[in-house]
């Protein structure tokens, strides 16, 4: 009553798929790893181990894409975190490095990717400001206020639903949170 030919071939598909999953999650682990170490970087001021790590992770996603196909890797949700910590670390990069947040060239992204990414931003631009506040330069929570207001301006024109919406409600929280800072230094002032 079964076919034993489909039955092994569906096993054969099977196994092959798994073992792709497999390679794209461990791939992108490593990237998602890598994109954390650039964000700590750049908090630290080593632009060129940022750079560096930049370069390593860009290396593994045009890997995964050659070799299984951006419409393969984009099924995985490992690639996708990997990709959107990817995302915010290279927007976190050119902002430290006087560049406007721009689509990236070495890799492949969809635009949920991109939104994610962004939307992450902020939070480490929070970050970023509470320490210049901290060492005294008050003039660069002033630029990163600009910066997040800028980010959130655009960020209302899309009508971002689910997991997205999620992550555009955190850029709204840390909206809030650079104003607070920056009001508090006003009245201390």
């Amino acid at each position: 009553m079964i076919n034993k030919k489909f039955i092994k071939k569906l096993k054969k598909g099977y196994d092959k798929r798994e073992s792709e999953r497999t390679q794209i999650i461990s791939l992108s682990s490593v990237a998602l790893h890598n994109s954390k170490r650039i964000i700590f970087s750049l908090h630290r001021g080593d632009i060129q181990e940022a750079k560096k790590k930049l370069a390593e992770t860009e290396k593994i996603f045009k890997k995964l894409e050659k070799k299984f196909g951006h419409k393969r890797i984009s099924e995985e949700g490992s690639y996708r975190a990997g990709a959107e910590e990817y995302t915010e670390a290279k927007m976190f990069y050119l902002i430290i490095t006087g560049k406007k947040i721009d689509k990236i060239k070495e890799v492949d992204l969809d635009p949920g990717i991109y939104l994610g990414g962004i939307c992450d931003l902020t939070g480490e631009l929070v970050r970023k400001a509470v320490n210049e506040a901290a060492s005294g330069n008050l003039g660069e929570v002033e630029k990163i206020k600009k910066t997040i207001n800028e980010i959130m301006a655009e960020l209302t024109e899309f009508d971002m639903v689910g997991y997205l919406r999620t992550k555009y409600d955190q850029a709204k929280h840390n909206l809030r949170k650079i104003e607070q800072i920056d009001y508090e230094i006003k009245i201390r002032d």
